[in-house]
C-alpha cells in the first residue's frame, strides 16, 4: 500500500492569557462593548471599532488562532471583504500573501461545460476574490487590533453564563485562574455555529435535518497546477459527486470531496483513502504530500432576528448556509462591519439607538438570500429525487453547446455584496458602493475606503454643486457625521475629479445630483437635485435621529 507524507505542520502563534484586572477584586465592572469568540466575524468587528476609536473586550477561549493543526477552514474572500479588509489596514498583507483570481471552470466528467470571469464587472480597486487560509485572515486580524491598542484581548476566557438585564448583559468567564463576572451595555455573539450563548438563551436557530458530509483534502503539489477555480459537478473520480479545487498561499491546493450523508468520517480522512482519491482524480505520476485532511460537514440554519435586546449575533451565530459560493464566512465578515460603525455612532451619542435595529433589518435578509441562493447550488449538486437528477442532466447536457443553459448550471453562485431592502433607515433600500479609484483635482490618488478610514462618518458626494448651496449644506449638516466632497466643479469644497465610471458606478448625471455613502459604503440616498435641507433630512434618516422626517 502507498504511503503518504505529510508537510511539515503550521506554527500557529499564541498569545498570552492575562489575568484580567476584574479577578479578585469583587467588583463588577460594566463595559460598553463585550465581543465573544475571536474568529473572522468577531475579530473583523474588534478591528472595525478599534479604527473608529472605540474600545472594547474581545473574549475567546483558546490563545490561537485557526485550530490546532493545519486546517485550512475557510479559504475564498469576496471583493466586499476585501474592501472593509482595506479599510481595516490588513488587504495588502492579504494580497500580497494570497491568490488572486477570478477565473472559474466548471466540468461534468471530462467535460468543460462553463466558465466565468469575476472581473468583468468590477471596478474596485480590490479583485473579485483572493484565497488565504481563514487562519492567515484571523492572525492579520489580531496583529492589526493589538497594534491599534484600544481592544482588551482577553484569551483563554470562556463564557460559562449569560445573563440578559434591563439595561445590559452580565457574563460569567471561566480562566485559568479562576472566573469572575463582568458586564456589558451591549454583547455581541461572534461563538460560532454551535453558540453556547444562543443555546443558554433558549434562541432557535431553525437548524436543517439533514448534514452536507464532505472530506477537505489540503495538498501541495511538486508541479504547479494551473492558478483557477475548478469545479465538477459530478467528479467520474469521486462516484458522480462534487468537487472543488483551489490554490492557497504557501502553494497548497484545497481539494474538496462531497461525501454521501451516512458516510465513515474517520474512514474517508484516512491518509490512504483521502491519497486514493488524489491518485483516481490526477493519475499515478504525480507528485503531492498532505498539508492536511479532514471532514467536514454542517447543518444551515438562520435565526429569525440577529438582535434579542442588548444581545447581537454575528457570523455562524447567526447564521450557517452551504459553502458553495464563499457566502458563509464573507457574509459574517460584512455582518461585523454592518455593525461597528452604528455601535461606534450610537455609542458616540451621534446617532439614534434604532439605528442599531437596522442591523437586524439588513443582515437577516442578506443571510436569508445567501440561505436560499446556496440551498439551492446544494439540490443543484445532490438531487434528492429522480425528478431533479433528471433535470441536472439535462442542464449539463445542455450548457456544453448552448449559452442560455450555462448560466443554470449552479456549482455556486460566488459571493457578492447583499443589497438591502427598504426600511426606516434605508426607505429606498440600500447598495454597495465599490472601492473605486478616485484622483483629487490636484492630481493626488485616493479611494472611496481611503475616506472611510478617516473617523466615522458618512460620505456625501454631489456632482458639481453650486458655491452658495454648497456652504448652506456644510450650514445645514455642520454637527453631524458627514464629510461633503464635490464631484468636479468649483463649490469650495474637496473636490475629486470628474469620472464617467464613478458617476455611472454612483447612479448619478446630472450637476446638482447626490449620493450618501455610509460608513459601511453602502449607498444611504441619491438625490436626483439636492438642497442643503434634502442632504440634512437623508443623513438624518439613515442615522436614526430623533428628528429625521
Amino acid at each position: 500500500m502507498e504511503t503518504y507524507a505529510f508537510a511539515p505542520a503550521y506554527e500557529l502563534p499564541a498569545w498570552p492569557f492575562t489575568p484580567p484586572p476584574e479577578m479578585g477584586s469583587g467588583k463588577i465592572v460594566r463595559h460598553p462593548i463585550v465581543i465573544v469568540g475571536a474568529g473572522p466575524s468577531g475579530l473583523t468587528l474588534a478591528c472595525d471599532l478599534a479604527q473608529r476609536g472605540v474600545p472594547a473586550v474581545l473574549l475567546d477561549e483558546d490563545d490561537t488562532v485557526g485550530v490546532r493543526g493545519a486546517s485550512s477552514r475557510g479559504i475564498c474572500y469576496a471583493q466586499k471583504s476585501l474592501e472593509i479588509f482595506d479599510r481595516l489596514g490588513i488587504c495588502e498583507r492579504i494580497a500580497a500573501k494570497g491568490i488572486t483570481w477570478s477565473f472559474g471552470r466548471t466540468f461534468s466528467g471530462e467535460q468543460e461545460v462553463y466558465n466565468f470571469n469575476l472581473q468583468r464587472n468590477s471596478v474596485s480597486r480590490q479583485p473579485p476574490f483572493i484565497n488565504l487560509q481563514q487562519f492567515y485572515i484571523e492572525w492579520f486580524l489580531v496583529e492589526r487590533i493589538l497594534e491599534l491598542g484600544l481592544t482588551d484581548v482577553r484569551w483563554k476566557s470562556r463564557v460559562t453564563r449569560v445573563e440578559q438585564l434591563n439595561d445590559g448583559v452580565r457574563l460569567e468567564v471561566e480562566t485559568p485562574a479562576g472566573s469572575y463576572t463582568i458586564e456589558a451595555d451591549r454583547l455581541i455573539d461572534a461563538t460560532g455555529a454551535n453558540s453556547p450563548i444562543r443555546t443558554q438563551l433558549g434562541i432557535d436557530a431553525h437548524a436543517s435535518r439533514s448534514t452536507d458530509r464532505w472530506c477537505i483534502s489540503d495538498v501541495r503539489f511538486k508541479k504547479p497546477l494551473p492558478t483557477e477555480r475548478w469545479t465538477w459537478v459530478d467528479a467520474p473520480f469521486n462516484e458522480g459527486r462534487g468537487v472543488w479545487q483551489h490554490l492557497m498561499a504557501d502553494g497548497v491546493w484545497r481539494i474538496d470531496y462531497q461525501m454521501p450523508e451516512d458516510c465513515d468520517t474517520a474512514h474517508i480522512s484516512q491518509p490512504e483513502v483521502a491519497g486514493a482519491r488524489l491518485r483516481e482524480q490526477l493519475g499515478p505520476g504525480v507528485e503531492f504530500e498532505f498539508v492536511w485532511i479532514g471532514p467536514y460537514g454542517y447543518r444551515d440554519h438562520l435565526l429569525d432576528s440577529f438582535r434579542h435586546g442588548r444581545v447581537f449575533f454575528i457570523g455562524d451565530a447567526a447564521h450557517v448556509v452551504s459553502p458553495f459560493g464563499a457566502r458563509g464566512g464573507n457574509s459574517g465578515i460584512q455582518d461585523a462591519a454592518n455593525l461597528g460603525w452604528k455601535l461606534a455612532l450610537v455609542a458616540q451619542g451621534r446617532a439614534g439607538d434604532a439605528l442599531l435595529d437596522s442591523y437586524d433589518a439588513e443582515r437577516q435578509p442578506a443571510a436569508k438570500q445567501n440561505l436560499e441562493v446556496t440551498s439551492r447550488s446544494a439540490r443543484f449538486l445532490a438531487p434528492r429525487s429522480p425528478a431533479e437528477h433528471t433535470l441536472r442532466r439535462a442542464v449539463v447536457a445542455l450548457a456544453a453547446r448552448y449559452a442560455f443553459a450555462r448560466a443554470l448550471v449552479n456549482t455556486g453562485r460566488m459571493s457578492v455584496a447583499n443589497d438591502y431592502p427598504p426600511a426606516p433607515q434605508l426607505p429606498e433600500g440600500g447598495r454597495t458602493v465599490q472601492n473605486l479609484p478616485l484622483r483629487w483635482t490636484d492630481g493626488r490618488e485616493t479611494t472611496l475606503m481611503q475616506l472611510l478610514a478617516d473617523g466615522t462618518q458618512c460620505i456625501g458626494l454631489w456632482l458639481a454643486p453650486a458655491r452658495a448651496e454648497a456652504a448652506a449644506a456644510m450650514d445645514a449638516t455642520g454637527s453631524l457625521p458627514l464629510r461633503l466632497i464635490a464631484i468636479g466643479g468649483d463649490s469650495g469644497l474637496s473636490t475629486l475629479q470628474p469620472d464617467e465610471k464613478l458617476a455611472n458606478h454612483l447612479g448619478i448625471g446630472e450637476a446638482g445630483s447626490f449620493v450618501l455613502v455610509r460608513p459601511d459604503a453602502y449607498r444611504a440616498a441619491v438625490l436626483a437635485h439636492a438642497t442643503p435641507e434634502r442632504i440634512a433630512a437623508a443623513l438624518r434618516t439613515a442615522l436614526a435621529l430623533e428628528d429625521a422626517p
